[in-house]
Parts: C-alpha cells; structure tokens; sequence
C-alpha cells in the first residue's frame, strides 16, 4: 500500500497544511454554527477556534496523512440548546461541509493563479488544500455514524428506523474502517470527489483563460 521513498515522505509533508486547514475550518464551523443557533457548548469548550490543536484526533490525523481519509475531534453541541432544534442540527452539520467545499473552491483558484510561477511545491500545497477540503467534505457528508450525515439522516428517519439507528450507531467507526480497506468506500465516494474536483476545474480554468488570454 505504502511507497516510503523520498518523494513519498516529501509529499506527506507538503499535504499537512491541507489536512489541518479542513480540520480546522470544519471543526470551526460547526463551532459557530452552534453558537449562532443558540448553544453555546462550543464556546465553553474552546472550539471556536482555528487552532488545529483543539480540533485533532491524532488517529484520525493518522489516517488522513496515510489513507487520505480521516475524522477530528467532535466538537460538543447540546441540541436543547437550539431555539429549533431540527433546523439547528441541520444547519450544524452542513456548516463543516459547506466550508469545506468553499475553501477548497478557492484554494483551487490559488492554485490556478500560481501556476505561471512554476513553483511545484508550492503549487503541490495548493493542490492538497483544494483536494483534502473537497475530500473531507465528501467524506463526512456520508450517513454512517458519527459522521455529518448521520446527524442529518436522523432527523428524517421514522421511529422504527431510528431505534435500529441507535442500537447500531456504535458500530459506525467499525463499519468505515471496513468500507476503507475493502475499497467500497473510495468506489462509493470517489465519483462525487473527481466530480466535484471536476466542475471546480471548469470554473476557474475559464475565468483564468479570460485573465491570460
């Protein structure tokens, strides 16, 4: 699975700013989104931060750096606290994703704009921001526990379906591990990333071909 060549460990450390500034924005997010629906949990926590510090789980991180897939520290939220709670839980959950995919719209846009420089590291930093944001993104929007999209499927589900939800829920993190290393998990998420990554591209390679042009 591992190549530990050079390259293979010079291209570890270039993507690290991209894993902590998903991390970090996304845990942030939800922070605020929180706050601003009315608890303020993550206050009293001191994740309204961008301090990666506060927000890394360190096998998470691990596994981002080695499998390109990974999770944070969750940010505690006490949904008593929303003035409504279902729009608090849905507004909470999207927070992350949606920054994520709006960092990584524009640091897809950084990239472009250095590209003339011919500065391959640095461009290769800017390529792990765009794509570790598009993938933390992808990844956490999925509706397995406890991941962001488990908190929005909940909401939805009829009591029968939810009583089935929370008798299994524990077993989420198992079941993405398992996802992982069979490769159903890249085969399920990877067409959403190269879609995603796609329509980005076609975005800013038309605006930066008016601006050089």
């Amino acid at each position: 699975m591992f190549n530990f060549t050079p390259d293979y460990f010079y291209s570890l450390i270039l993507s690290f700013p991209g894993i902590l500034i998903a991390i970090s924005f996304h845990e942030m997010a939800h922070g605020y989104a929180a706050d601003s629906m009315g608890d303020p949990t993550p206050k009293n926590a001191g994740r309204l931060t961008l301090n990666p510090l506060k927000h890394i789980d360190p096998l998470g991180l691990i596994s981002m750096l080695l499998f390109r897939f990974g999770w944070a520290k969750p940010v505690p939220v006490n949904p008593g606290n929303f003035k409504d709670r279902k729009k608090g839980m849905i507004v909470v959950a999207l927070a992350g994703v949606l920054t994520n995919l709006l960092l990584a719209f524009f640091g897809m846009a950084a990239y472009y704009a250095v590209a003339p420089l011919r500065n391959e590291a640095l461009k290769t930093i800017l390529f792990f921001i765009y794509y570790y944001n598009i993938v933390f993104a992808v990844f956490n929007i999925i509706p397995i526990p406890p991941l962001d999209g488990s908190q929005i499927l909940v909401l939805f589900l009829p009591p029968k379906a939810l009583m089935t939800y929370y008798k299994y829920q524990r077993y989420g993190m198992i079941l993405i591990f398992i996802l992982a290393f069979t490769g159903i998990l890249w085969f399920v998420i990877g067409p959403f990333i190269d879609g995603i990554e796609y329509l980005f591209s076609e975005i800013w390679v038309r605006v930066f071909s008016l601006i050089w042009s």
